[in-house]
């Protein structure tokens, strides 16, 4: 059977610190409240995302590398990964602040874990007035001090925080201390893990459980880059009709498209997947005579045995995610 760009259907998670946004802003369609998160697409154990229509509907990401092996997914990245995907998508609405966290490097998740690392990056869709991220410290900072902040409960006063807007863009690799602050809602694209050490929580009480939620410190200190940069914020062009560069790591590759009239995408030489992001408006993606539409707030996935496509659009922007 041919291979067909895929959307999939989203995982909505409860936070505790989750508001409305991915409902009014983006559409999204569920009746729980304080949904924090969409997982757009997902292999997850507990958490695998289905395809949502066509001859494919209802299978998960496995199933479909099981029987598409290098065509789905790429031949070098069947090879690396086998028939685990190698990225978690998903949009984020905080209404109230994430807590203060780090993420462990691949060598120890797998470790610690069986589970890959988390090297993140976020691309901010909407921010209310004054919202803010925390990426890194705000100055140099050793392990004794940082202890020190720690136990008297003072660990935000040396945290870097920055005022963002829309498009705003970060990096967060494994080890970097980060949370997304209140009235920020954004696309994430990370490594395939639910792995996370929570440092700080602002002693908030989860009313699903009535308990503070559990603090990982003593696993947290082995995973902490205690290194420190000036600038955290991405710099990146925003030229029209082409792939702007966002973020390329080792675990992923992000370009920026602001598409305005019509332009082909020929990913012949390119052995990966592809997965669009829509952060802005809404597009028309034309793959062997069929026609598929995305809006804000959707997420589509192309097959790598996909090698044209064709984009129109009077206005919008997307995020073009590889590995």
């Amino acid at each position: 059977m041919e291979l067909y760009p895929i959307k999939f259907e989203p995982l909505y998670k409860y936070r505790l610190w989750g508001g409305e946004k991915l409902k009014t802003h983006l559409n999204k369609d569920y009746n729980e409240e304080s949904i924090g998160e969409s997982w757009e697409i997902s292999d997850v154990k507990g958490d695998e995302t289905k395809v949502l229509k066509g001859a494919l509907k209802g299978q998960t990401l496995k199933q479909l590398i099981q029987t598409y092996k290098g065509a789905f997914v790429g031949e070098s990245v069947y090879k690396t990964f086998g028939e685990d995907f190698p990225l978690l998508i998903k949009f984020i609405d905080a209404k109230t602040p994430l807590s203060i966290q780090v993420h462990p490097s691949n060598e120890l998740a797998k470790e610690r874990h069986n589970s890959f690392g988390k090297n993140e990056m976020w691309y901010v869709m909407q921010a209310d007035k004054d919202a803010e991220l925390i990426v890194g410290f705000e100055s140099e900072i050793d392990k004794e001090e940082y202890l020190k902040q720690l136990e008297e409960d003072t660990i935000l006063n040396v945290m870097h925080h920055e005022t963002v807007a829309q498009g705003d863009t970060f990096y967060i690799p494994t080890g970097r201390i980060h949370a997304i602050g209140a009235g920020v809602l954004l696309a994430e694209i990370q490594q395939t893990s639910d792995v996370t050490y929570r440092i700080y929580d602002y002693n908030r009480v989860d009313v699903t459980t009535g308990k503070e939620r559990e603090l990982h410190n003593e696993l947290a200190l082995d995973a902490i880059d205690f290194k420190y940069f000036d600038n955290f914020k991405t710099d990146y062009k925003k030229e029209v009709n082409t792939s702007n560069i966002l973020v390329h790591s080792p675990y992923f590759k992000t370009n920026f498209i602001k598409v305005e009239g019509e332009i082909t995408k020929d990913y012949t030489k390119l052995d990966s997947f592809v997965i669009y992001m829509c952060v802005s408006g809404a597009l028309e993606i034309e793959s062997n005579n069929e026609k598929y539409t995305l809006k804000i707030g959707e997420t589509i996935l192309l097959p790598a045995a996909i090698d044209n496509v064709k984009i129109s659009s009077n206005k919008a922007e997307f995020l073009e995610i590889y590995y």
